[in-house]
């Protein structure tokens, strides 16, 4: 299967209200519940680095990555991105499995000072929770039609399989422009990437533009280092209507196809 997007290029989606806390330790620390990902519910994708679309995660698109990959999952506070704690692991994952409704993290805290700064909180279930993963396998519809779900006909992606590098509580999780309260955060995770990662960034950035048309390439975020802009790195990523659709984004990536049929 082709992937769409640019393949090494790292998503993010939160949801709100959905890390709490069960039991403790011997130290006094309790078990961090994480769901991530509510299966067969769609939302908008609105993004500078994505495009603009309507997603969809379905039962089974973590099961490989659980089973290969979920003794090495990292879980971390808002991406390791907090000016206090980094990137500092705050558990261990005790389990990860998918629940018929999403997939869900149980991770024992760690003991130590930060994540006793985070507990009144998580056990208040003020965080959300938030994962980052690359996209495996999908299904795209081009031209849905107009729905109920999809009032304006977007191309619909329905995901079917993920990569999962990370999962972890966040402050700000909720779109409020979203009937179900997912947020991408791709567009702020690489413009708060790009302090740390400059030269990674950038580059990923020319490879996407280097496979638009200037008349569908939308403006660049603050902090994306377009060229040609100042950069500005303090300012929240803003929306962008005027991402791709899929169409768009397979005939940029993948012009040899159009070549191809029409010969």
């Amino acid at each position: 299967m082709t992937t769409l997007t640019l393949p090494d290029l790292d998503l993010v989606r939160a949801v709100p209200t959905s890390v709490r806390a069960d039991g403790a330790d011997a130290a006094g620390m309790p078990t961090m519940v994480v769901r991530f990902s509510a299966f067969d519910r769609w939302y908008e994708i609105d993004s500078y680095w994505e495009g603009r679309f309507l997603e969809r995660t379905v039962r089974g698109a973590f099961k490989k990555t659980i089973r290969e990959n979920g003794a090495n999952l990292k879980i971390l506070y808002d991406h390791g991105f907090d000016f206090q704690i980094g990137n500092k692991v705050l558990g261990s994952v005790a389990s990860l499995r998918e629940d018929p409704d999403s997939p869900v993290a149980e991770v024992q805290l760690f003991d130590t000072s930060y994540n006793r700064d985070l507990l009144p909180g998580i056990e208040a279930g003020a965080y959300g929770s938030s994962f980052r993963f690359r996209v495996v396998k999908e299904e795209w519809n081009d031209e849905p039609g107009r729905s109920e779900h999809n009032p304006e006909g977007l191309p619909e992606r329905t995901i079917k399989e993920v990569r999962l590098f990370e999962a972890g509580p966040v402050t700000f999780p909720a779109n409020p422009d979203s009937t179900v309260g997912v947020r991408c955060m791709t567009d702020d995770y690489y413009q708060r990437l790009r302090a740390r990662e400059p030269q990674r960034v950038d580059e990923l950035r020319s490879r996407l533009h280097a496979h638009r048309t200037p008349d569908a390439d939308p403006a660049a975020p603050p902090g994306t280092g377009r060229q040609g802009a100042a950069l500005e790195t303090d300012e929240p990523a803003a929306r962008h209507s005027g991402g791709l659709t899929h169409a768009q984004r397979r005939a940029a990536l993948y012009p040899y196809l159009l070549e191809g049929a029409s010969s």
